[in-house]
């Protein structure tokens, strides 16, 4: 059975104890800014077990999402993650049929597939199970593929062979951290998510701050600066999943197109995208911020 995963690494289930104070922390610093939802089911983030009963592995897998071409350079950015279809569903679909596969060849297994959308903290679970080290800009990353995939997780009922952690191999690079664009890196390994261009133009509801006009690099959703600079995505290789291919106006897209898009035409273009998120009126806000 072929799913398109990158790589998978295998994890006793038990309660995350290095994070619980590092999430404490980072919370009561605010960090999360207005994404009140970090704050809910602290306990559930942390003990996978309280997720599923029974809980014995969580499974994590790797799905590549970078692109075999890229937007017009000379227009409005969105990361590269949103080009397709919304990965929420695809994943999903992917990790019903493996959870499937399972209870076929094995039996009653219980468990439950996660992507991005319940309080699983993915990049301790990949890391503690050896798919990478989380680097100074607190992505998960890989030697051989760099970092552009998705995360998602298998949590079931079913004792395996766990996989151990690999070691950091971020050494004294400062790429990530130097070329924020605003300065979200507050220091190696601990990103400020309340200055981050991704929680601007997709978290935050409210008026984008003023302080920050001109500092978003054309970004208009998301922001894909700290990994554009990692020196191990030079390893990255283009994605074989259909569903991630972008629709072509995408690509050709002009900055005054994007000033122009219409609800019809956003609606087209994002038809089960990621970027349906922000909704079209918080799209053309973060347009009209970035306007020169």
């Amino acid at each position: 059975m072929t799913l398109g995963f990158l790589s998978c690494g295998i994890s006793r289930a038990d309660f995350l104890e290095q994070e619980a104070p590092r999430l404490e922390k980072w919370l009561n610093k605010n960090y999360h800014g207005q994404m009140a939802y970090m704050e809910n089911h602290f306990d559930k983030r942390l003990d996978p077990r309280l997720l599923v009963d029974g809980a014995k592995s969580v499974v994590s897998l790797l799905l590549n999402y970078y692109p075999s071409e890229i937007q017009n350079p000379a227009s409005y950015k969105i990361s590269k993650y949103a080009y397709g279809e919304d990965y929420h569903f695809v994943i999903k679909e992917k990790l019903k049929q493996l959870l499937q596969f399972i209870q076929e060849e094995i039996g009653e297994v219980n468990g439950r597939v996660f992507v991005d959308s319940a309080p699983v903290l993915d990049k301790a679970w990949a890391a503690k199970s050896g798919l990478g080290w989380i680097g100074k800009n607190a992505n998960l990353i890989t030697q051989k593929v760099g970092s552009f995939y998705f995360i998602a997780e298998l949590i079931i009922d079913l004792e395996l062979e766990y996989d151990l952690p690999t070691t950091d191999h971020c050494g004294t690079c400062t790429a990530c951290i130097d070329a924020c664009p605003t300065q979200a890196i507050i220091q190696p390994y601990v990103v400020d998510g309340s200055k981050c261009i991704s929680y601007f133009t997709i978290e935050l509801k409210d008026n984008l701050p003023q302080e920050m006009k001109g500092q978003f690099n054309d970004w208009v959703f998301g922001c894909d600066v700290c990994q554009e600079v990692c020196p191990w995505n030079r390893f990255a290789k283009p994605h074989q999943e259909p569903l991630f291919e972008p629709k072509a106006e995408l690509l050709q897209f002009s900055k005054r197109d994007w000033q122009e898009l219409t609800k019809e035409t956003f609606n087209k273009v994002f038809k089960n995208s990621a970027v349906k998120r922000t909704k079209f009126e918080g799209l053309m806000r973060n347009i009209d911020f970035v306007k020169e």
